[in-house]
């Protein structure tokens, strides 16, 4: 790709990851999230069909992820195998993400946060994990929101934002957010995630 910028806070892929772009026309970042997006859009009409799961697995997990981005990158649903600017060091993937799906099953037996907050702390340490080499950020938003509705039987969550991309002022936001959550304080993501964008 020429023309690939990255937004803020957006982790940069390594060159060997890009070479696993199985779309070679693509040549800018909007035809990219273009690609990404119709791929989404079928990851959507799939979940809605498909037969109900526990979602709190390993293996829905990177499920998840491989119908959201399996027509656009070969290692969709594969868990990263390279350091990036944030995240848990990448051998220590599958452990830490173990760890939150037994945490949220605590959290949610014994009702230790109200169902909002279970799901943004599970949102944020999906993100934090950073399991994949990209789409982190939509593919956890679409685990939360898989949450709310299959498990915790809540609505999902607005995002401040329809659909699953989130424009630069709004991003601004969640990320500032998710910071705050970096220190134990989910009161910015929580506001964040039920807020209703003025048009």
């Amino acid at each position: 790709m020429d023309d690939f910028r990255y937004p803020e806070g957006a982790t940069p892929l390594d060159p060997d990851e890009i070479e696993d772009l199985k779309l070679g026309h693509i040549v800018t970042r909007e035809e990219l999230n273009r690609f990404e997006q119709d791929n989404i859009n079928e990851a959507l009409e799939w979940l809605a069909r498909r037969q109900k799961e526990d979602i709190l697995t390993e293996k829905f997990v990177k499920t998840l992820h491989r119908k959201m981005f399996e027509k656009v990158w070969r290692w969709a649903g594969v868990f990263r195998k390279s350091g990036k600017n944030i995240g848990v060091d990448w051998h220590q993937i599958a452990t830490q993400l173990h760890l939150l799906l037994q945490d949220v099953r605590y959290w949610i037996d014994h009702k230790t946060y109200v169902e909002d907050e279970i799901a943004v702390r599970f949102h944020h340490r999906l993100v934090w994990i950073h399991l994949f080499a990209n789409g982190n950020g939509r593919h956890a938003r679409l685990m939360t929101d898989l949450l709310l509705t299959e498990v915790l039987k809540q609505k999902p969550f607005s995002w401040s934002v329809p659909g699953l991309d989130i424009e630069s002022q709004v991003r601004d936001l969640y990320l500032k957010a998710l910071r705050k959550a970096d220190h134990h304080d989910y009161s910015l993501l929580l506001d964040f995630v039920r807020a209703e964008r003025s048009n």
